[in-house]
């Protein structure tokens, strides 16, 4: 079974639930035999990844891993000799005991021996390309663990591009939770191979504290090509917790209209409405249609918090618009005809809240009238933003939450794990 395959399929327990899924497989190298397959990182419910001893396994297949149902979920903790193949073996260089050159590992093979161990078996390479094409990619080829020997010249770093390429279906807060696993010099070696789209996902999951330093460690450009792509509240976020200098310097760097946004947001308190809000809701015209705006909502990159409502303003219709007339709900849009006008289907009875609100009252307004945006107005009620349910609980939420212990998982808790 080669691991870029295993990672990411569902765990099971014999009775066929759901325990998690596999993140990582973890190995500890011997003198002269392969490395030996001691078990899996797991990430169960909470995204909190727990060591399953591969002898908890009892079948691993394409797309499934069974396990006895009895694992320890005690958070993963790395330990001295052990070695996670996807974050630490996959791009590394490995050299030819034959001389005949050198080649990148770009997937691990682990098979189950006679003895019911698993260890590692092929190795899929790649070796340099041949041509001088950009397009070009050099030739794969399988070895056995034997077949090689790893020799890093100092200060060479692995290369991150094929973990970068494994990563690629995850979802922003996997990808966040798997790069936070990682070593600090790994996680800013892919980081600085992902997209920069990709890499502003992942960062608006991580906690705040986690951001800067990953940004401080890409250099300022870079970081505020990130920020640009990030969105602009919590852009501002992050930018609020660094110096006055360096916050200033990072706005220059940024494209001028997001960095426009970003300074908007930045004149509030972050426990308000104005700091929590989003500066680009979906705003319209009173002479708008139903179609016109479903079709707006429809747009694959919009949260779906801010696609549940659009709002009708008096010109311009950029915030700070023009005097606030009132939401267009997306449900209430679906029992009208597409050319019927949104001025005519306005909810008029839903206030909008200051800027200045705090983000208590905020909350309160959204679970009273079970909404999952409320439209945010300065003194002269223009609309100025929207604050979504998402931005307001990672405001009263703990720091810590994303890596808080589950209080239940499907799973049977036990006192060790085998061999572990």
């Amino acid at each position: 079974m080669f691991v870029a395959r295993l990672a990411g399929c569902t765990v099971f327990d014999p009775a066929g639930d759901r325990l998690g899924k596999v993140r990582d497989v973890v190995v500890v190298y011997r003198k002269a035999d392969p490395p030996r397959v001691i078990g899996l990182a797991v990430e169960i419910p909470g995204r909190r990844n727990v060591f399953v001893s591969i002898g908890r396994v009892t079948s691993i297949a394409t797309g499934q891993v069974i396990t006895t149902g009895l694992i320890n979920v005690r958070r993963f903790e790395q330990r001295g000799g052990e070695v996670r193949v996807m974050a630490e073996l996959l791009g590394r260089k490995v050299f030819f005991r034959d001389g005949s050159g050198h080649a990148v590992i770009e997937d691990v093979a682990i098979e189950r021996s006679r003895t019911g161990e698993w260890d590692v078996g092929q190795l899929f390479l790649r070796k340099p390309k041949t041509s001088a094409s950009p397009f070009a990619k050099g030739p794969t080829t399988f070895a056995l663990w034997t077949d090689v020997r790893e020799n890093q010249d100092p200060g060479e770093a692995q290369s991150a591009e094929q973990l970068v390429a494994t990563y690629s279906e995850l979802k922003p807060a996997d990808l966040a939770n798997t790069l936070l696993d990682l070593p600090d010099d790994r996680l800013i070696e892919v980081a600085e191979e992902l997209p920069d789209d990709r890499l502003a996902d992942a960062l608006e999951e991580m906690p705040e504290d986690e951001q800067v330093h990953i940004l401080e460690q890409l250099g300022e450009e870079r970081a505020a090509d990130i920020l640009d792509a990030m969105e602009p509240d919590d852009a501002a976020d992050v930018l609020g917790q660094l110096s006055e200098a360096s916050r200033e310097q990072l706005l220059e760097l940024m494209e001028p209209e997001e960095a426009e946004d970003v300074r908007a947001l930045l004149k509030y308190g972050p426990d308000t409405a104005g700091g929590l809000m989003t500066p680009e809701p979906i705003v319209l015209s009173a002479d708008a249609t139903v179609a016109e705006a479903l079709a707006l909502i429809r747009r694959h990159e919009l949260h779906p918090a801010l696609a549940a409502a659009v709002f009708v303003t008096l010109p311009p219709y950029e915030t700070p618009t023009g005097r606030l007339l009132g939401t267009v709900h997306f449900q209430r849009m679906l029992r009208y005809p597409p050319h019927e006008r949104l001025g005519a289907i306005i909810d008029d009875t839903l206030d909008p809240v200051p800027a200045t609100a705090s983000a208590a009252e905020v909350a309160r307004m959204l679970a009273s009238y079970n909404l999952v945006s409320l439209p945010v107005v300065d003194p002269a009620h223009r609309l100025v933003g929207a604050v979504s349910v998402d931005d307001v609980l990672d405001y009263l939420l703990p720091d810590d939450w994303r890596s808080q212990d589950a209080e239940e998982v499907d799973a049977t808790p036990t006192t060790g794990t085998g061999s572990r």
